[in-house]
Protein backbone atom coordinates (compact mmCIF):
# COMPACT_ATOMS: atom_id res chain seq x y z
CA UNK A 1 0.00 0.00 0.00
CA UNK A 2 3.04 2.36 0.74
CA UNK A 3 4.70 1.55 -2.52
CA UNK A 4 1.60 2.41 -4.38
CA UNK A 5 1.32 5.67 -2.96
CA UNK A 6 4.69 6.56 -3.33
CA UNK A 7 4.25 5.43 -7.14
CA UNK A 8 0.87 7.75 -7.67
CA UNK A 9 2.06 10.59 -5.43
CA UNK A 10 4.55 11.99 -8.45
CA UNK A 11 2.20 11.37 -10.94
CA UNK A 12 -0.31 13.24 -9.40
CA UNK A 13 1.66 16.09 -9.47
CA UNK A 14 3.30 15.88 -13.16
CA UNK A 15 0.35 17.72 -15.37
CA UNK A 16 0.13 20.39 -13.40
CA UNK A 17 3.74 20.66 -13.31
CA UNK A 18 3.67 20.72 -17.32
CA UNK A 19 0.57 22.34 -17.77
CA UNK A 20 2.60 25.54 -15.49
CA UNK A 21 6.05 25.41 -17.88
CA UNK A 22 3.73 25.63 -20.62
CA UNK A 23 1.88 28.67 -19.66
CA UNK A 24 5.68 30.39 -18.37
CA UNK A 25 6.38 29.91 -22.50
CA UNK A 26 3.54 30.88 -23.62
CA UNK A 27 3.64 34.25 -21.73
CA UNK A 28 7.36 35.03 -22.64
CA UNK A 29 5.94 34.44 -26.17
CA UNK A 30 3.37 37.03 -26.18
CA UNK A 31 5.42 39.48 -24.38
CA UNK A 32 8.05 39.38 -27.31
CA UNK A 33 6.67 41.92 -30.21
CA UNK A 34 7.83 41.93 -33.81
CA UNK A 35 9.46 44.89 -35.40
CA UNK A 36 6.71 46.73 -37.51
CA UNK A 37 7.46 46.30 -41.43
CA UNK A 38 8.25 49.66 -42.94
CA UNK A 39 5.86 50.56 -46.27
CA UNK A 40 7.50 49.44 -49.20
CA UNK A 41 5.16 51.97 -51.70
CA UNK A 42 5.90 55.37 -49.71
CA UNK A 43 4.51 57.12 -52.52
CA UNK A 44 1.66 55.27 -52.84
CA UNK A 45 -0.50 57.73 -51.02
CA UNK A 46 1.08 61.15 -51.46
CA UNK A 47 -2.00 62.86 -52.60
CA UNK A 48 -3.49 62.29 -48.62
CA UNK A 49 -0.01 63.81 -47.00
CA UNK A 50 -1.08 66.98 -44.94
CA UNK A 51 1.09 69.50 -46.92
CA UNK A 52 0.57 72.98 -47.35
CA UNK A 53 0.79 74.18 -51.03
CA UNK A 54 1.26 78.13 -51.41
CA UNK A 55 2.21 80.49 -53.68
CA UNK A 56 5.79 79.47 -52.96
CA UNK A 57 5.45 75.87 -54.00
CA UNK A 58 3.63 76.77 -57.04
CA UNK A 59 6.39 78.98 -58.07
CA UNK A 60 9.34 76.12 -57.06
CA UNK A 61 8.06 73.38 -58.47
CA UNK A 62 4.41 74.00 -60.14
CA UNK A 63 4.07 73.53 -64.19
CA UNK A 64 3.50 77.60 -64.44
CA UNK A 65 6.74 78.05 -62.25
CA UNK A 66 8.24 80.22 -64.66
CA UNK A 67 5.29 82.29 -64.81
CA UNK A 68 4.31 83.10 -60.99
CA UNK A 69 8.19 83.69 -60.57
CA UNK A 70 8.11 86.46 -64.00
CA UNK A 71 4.69 88.06 -62.64
CA UNK A 72 6.29 88.08 -59.29
CA UNK A 73 9.74 89.63 -60.07
CA UNK A 74 7.36 92.54 -61.98
CA UNK A 75 5.18 93.40 -59.43
CA UNK A 76 8.45 93.42 -56.59
CA UNK A 77 10.11 95.99 -59.20
CA UNK A 78 7.22 97.74 -59.89
CA UNK A 79 6.90 97.98 -56.02
CA UNK A 80 10.50 99.05 -55.56
CA UNK A 81 10.26 101.50 -58.40
CA UNK A 82 7.00 103.07 -57.36
CA UNK A 83 7.91 103.41 -53.92
CA UNK A 84 11.38 105.07 -54.91
CA UNK A 85 9.41 107.79 -56.93
CA UNK A 86 7.20 108.61 -54.58
CA UNK A 87 9.50 109.39 -51.90
CA UNK A 88 11.06 111.97 -54.39
CA UNK A 89 7.61 113.76 -53.86
CA UNK A 90 6.45 112.69 -57.46
CA UNK A 91 5.31 109.60 -59.11
CA UNK A 92 6.30 109.40 -62.47
CA UNK A 93 3.83 108.87 -65.43
CA UNK A 94 5.77 108.81 -68.95
CA UNK A 95 4.82 111.94 -70.38
CA UNK A 96 7.62 114.01 -68.77
CA UNK A 97 10.30 111.97 -70.63
CA UNK A 98 12.41 114.11 -72.74
CA UNK A 99 12.52 112.93 -76.31
CA UNK A 100 15.71 115.04 -76.55
CA UNK A 101 18.89 112.85 -76.12
CA UNK A 102 20.87 115.48 -74.56
CA UNK A 103 18.15 117.97 -73.18
CA UNK A 104 19.69 121.80 -73.10
CA UNK A 105 17.10 123.05 -70.59
CA UNK A 106 17.95 122.78 -66.47
CA UNK A 107 15.90 119.76 -65.11
CA UNK A 108 13.76 120.49 -62.24
CA UNK A 109 13.88 117.91 -59.48
CA UNK A 110 11.75 117.21 -56.37
CA UNK A 111 14.57 118.43 -54.22
CA UNK A 112 15.10 121.83 -55.91
CA UNK A 113 14.31 123.45 -52.63
CA UNK A 114 17.09 121.85 -51.04
CA UNK A 115 20.74 123.14 -50.88
CA UNK A 116 23.39 121.34 -52.91
CA UNK A 117 27.25 120.26 -52.29
CA UNK A 118 29.77 121.78 -54.11
CA UNK A 119 30.37 119.34 -57.31
CA UNK A 120 26.67 117.61 -56.93
CA UNK A 121 25.35 115.78 -59.68
CA UNK A 122 21.44 115.55 -60.08
CA UNK A 123 19.31 112.42 -61.37
CA UNK A 124 16.73 113.88 -63.73
CA UNK A 125 13.56 112.24 -64.89
CA UNK A 126 14.76 110.85 -68.15
CA UNK A 127 18.02 109.34 -65.70
CA UNK A 128 20.73 111.12 -67.06
CA UNK A 129 22.94 113.47 -64.31
CA UNK A 130 22.84 116.86 -64.82
CA UNK A 131 25.33 119.21 -63.16
CA UNK A 132 23.45 122.34 -61.11
CA UNK A 133 23.40 125.32 -63.24
CA UNK A 134 25.63 127.86 -61.23
CA UNK A 135 24.34 130.71 -63.31
CA UNK A 136 21.18 130.35 -61.85
CA UNK A 137 22.74 131.80 -58.75
CA UNK A 138 22.82 130.03 -55.27
CA UNK A 139 20.32 126.85 -54.55
CA UNK A 140 17.15 128.20 -52.57
CA UNK A 141 18.30 127.43 -48.89
CA UNK A 142 15.85 125.19 -46.78
CA UNK A 143 13.56 126.67 -44.80
CA UNK A 144 14.87 124.88 -41.45
CA UNK A 145 18.02 123.60 -39.96
CA UNK A 146 19.94 121.05 -42.10
CA UNK A 147 20.33 118.80 -39.01
CA UNK A 148 17.47 119.18 -36.79
CA UNK A 149 15.20 120.38 -39.44
CA UNK A 150 13.57 123.23 -36.70
CA UNK A 151 13.01 126.68 -37.70
CA UNK A 152 13.32 128.08 -35.05
CA UNK A 153 16.53 130.15 -34.08
CA UNK A 154 19.37 131.93 -36.12
CA UNK A 155 20.98 129.70 -38.73
CA UNK A 156 24.58 129.62 -39.26
CA UNK A 157 26.39 128.34 -42.72
CA UNK A 158 28.72 125.91 -42.29
CA UNK A 159 32.28 126.02 -43.50
CA UNK A 160 32.47 123.02 -45.08
CA UNK A 161 28.80 122.32 -46.65
CA UNK A 162 27.67 125.72 -46.78
CA UNK A 163 24.22 124.53 -45.64
CA UNK A 164 22.10 126.69 -42.72
CA UNK A 165 22.46 125.08 -39.02
CA UNK A 166 21.04 126.27 -36.12
CA UNK A 167 23.36 127.28 -33.09
CA UNK A 168 22.55 123.89 -31.33
CA UNK A 169 23.59 121.86 -34.33
CA UNK A 170 26.69 123.91 -35.19
CA UNK A 171 30.28 122.52 -33.73
CA UNK A 172 33.58 124.80 -33.52
CA UNK A 173 36.97 122.61 -34.69
CA UNK A 174 39.28 121.93 -32.04
CA UNK A 175 42.18 122.56 -34.85
CA UNK A 176 41.05 125.18 -36.87
CA UNK A 177 38.11 126.63 -34.68
CA UNK A 178 35.78 126.87 -37.93
CA UNK A 179 32.03 126.53 -36.96
CA UNK A 180 30.83 123.14 -38.84
CA UNK A 181 27.34 121.76 -38.68
CA UNK A 182 27.45 118.29 -36.52
CA UNK A 183 27.34 115.93 -39.52
CA UNK A 184 30.78 117.59 -41.07
CA UNK A 185 32.49 117.00 -37.95
CA UNK A 186 33.88 114.16 -36.15
CA UNK A 187 34.53 113.55 -32.00
CA UNK A 188 38.03 112.49 -31.36
CA UNK A 189 37.99 110.33 -28.21
CA UNK A 190 41.74 109.38 -28.23
CA UNK A 191 42.95 111.65 -26.30
CA UNK A 192 42.35 112.87 -22.35
CA UNK A 193 39.67 115.29 -23.58
CA UNK A 194 37.12 115.02 -26.16
CA UNK A 195 38.05 116.51 -29.00
CA UNK A 196 35.67 118.06 -32.25
CA UNK A 197 37.34 117.72 -35.50
CA UNK A 198 36.44 118.89 -39.31
CA UNK A 199 36.67 116.65 -42.13
CA UNK A 200 39.58 119.00 -43.22
CA UNK A 201 41.45 118.76 -39.95
CA UNK A 202 40.35 115.09 -39.37
CA UNK A 203 42.42 113.53 -42.48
Amino acid sequence: MCFIGALLFPLAFFPQQTSVEVDQRSSSLFKLKMPKRSCPFPQTFSSQYKIHIGQNELSNYGVFGDKYRSEIHEKTKNLLFNGAKAVMGKIWTGEENSMDPQPTHQVETPAHNQALLRGQTLIGHDGRLTRSNNTQGTAVAPAGCCVCQKSQGNRTACTQCDRLACSSCMRQCSSCSNLCCSICTIIDYSGQYDEVLCCSCST
